[in-house]
């Protein structure tokens, strides 16, 4: 059965992948690189048999890979076997487009774009990757048990961000407020009425909202109420409902201008146009982007 994280880079980029596929090892997670015992024998079959055992692949994005004819057939039998794919931005001012474009259409990447700027946003680059395969494959991939401490060989504790969490929490870069339902009674089990959804400056359980992949957007579903959270144009109204419709669809995207190293991403309405963002605390839904649209994802 599939087994390991493979790392899929062009072979430029060797250097940051290798330092990132040493820090996934000692994090516990098991993942597998060409240049790391993981090819044997004929190049082909090795690589093939990488991907086969493959729960996710990490394809690493730049020009080069997308030119790189080794690379295609690594993800495109990647992307035919139907496993995750968790892409890794490295370029800055590039989009992936003709086949690598077709795969990652609506994938949400990990920015790397400034990992190298030093090393405290190499681990924070490192801990969004962690934590977007942990959300994306947590429940397929077996840790390694946390390693003996060298001074009282006690198992030092497991990371936080290495656990399998219930969903996406929603916290506003600038307010620092989440995104929640207002009380713990609310169900939508057998309900059509609509809830107002409210911000909070406390994260909980009912700030945590499960994705739900939909045809070219994402729903968003409380992983306490049920309830699927959605935009109200005419009220300018953020509210969540027991069964999604057009005003529950949202794309997910990066935040391309940030710069902070953090996972940081726009909440786009899809049958409104609008991003979700706030401002002196409340909802608004806005045209166009600006920073009160900025949002970070823990």
């Amino acid at each position: 059965m599939p087994s390991h994280i493979m790392l899929s880079y062009q072979w430029k980029d060797q250097t940051l992948v290798q330092k990132i596929y040493s820090r996934l090892r000692d994090d516990g997670l098991p993942v597998w690189m060409d240049i790391n015992g993981g090819v044997m024998g004929n190049i082909n079959d090795a690589i093939a048999a990488g991907v086969e055992e493959a729960v996710v692949i990490c394809p690493f994005l730049t020009p080069e890979y997308q030119a790189s004819r080794s690379c295609k057939k690594e993800l495109s039998y990647a992307d035919t076997r139907e496993v995750i794919i968790v892409p890794v931005m490295l370029a800055k001012s590039w989009e992936a487009s003709e086949w690598l474009g077709l795969i990652t259409a609506g994938l949400l990447w990990v920015d790397f774009r400034n990992a190298d700027k030093n090393e405290e946003n190499f681990e924070m680059c490192v801990r969004s990757l962690e934590e977007e395969i942990m959300f994306s494959a947590g429940h397929l991939l077996d840790l390694e048990e946390p390693k003996l401490s060298k001074v009282d060989m006690e198992p030092e504790p497991p990371k936080h961000y290495l656990k399998k969490k219930p969903g996406r929490r929603f916290r506003h870069a600038m307010s620092q407020l989440y995104i929640h339902e207002p009380d713990e009674q609310v169900t939508h089990q057998t309900s059509l009425n609509r809830t107002r959804v409210e911000l909070t400056e406390t994260a909980g359980d009912l700030c945590y909202w499960e994705e739900v992949k939909g045809h070219g957007c994402k729903f968003y579903k409380n992983v306490v109420t049920k309830g699927y959270l959605g935009y109200d144009t005419g009220r300018n109204q953020v509210h969540s409902e027991a069964i999604p419709s057009v005003s529950e669809e949202w794309l997910l995207l990066v935040d391309q201008m940030d710069e902070s190293a953090r996972r940081t991403v726009m909440m786009k309405n899809k049958n409104s146009g609008r991003f979700l963002a706030v401002h002196n605390g409340r909802f608004v839904g806005l045209e166009s982007y600006n920073e009160d649209c900025k949002w970070f994802l823990e």
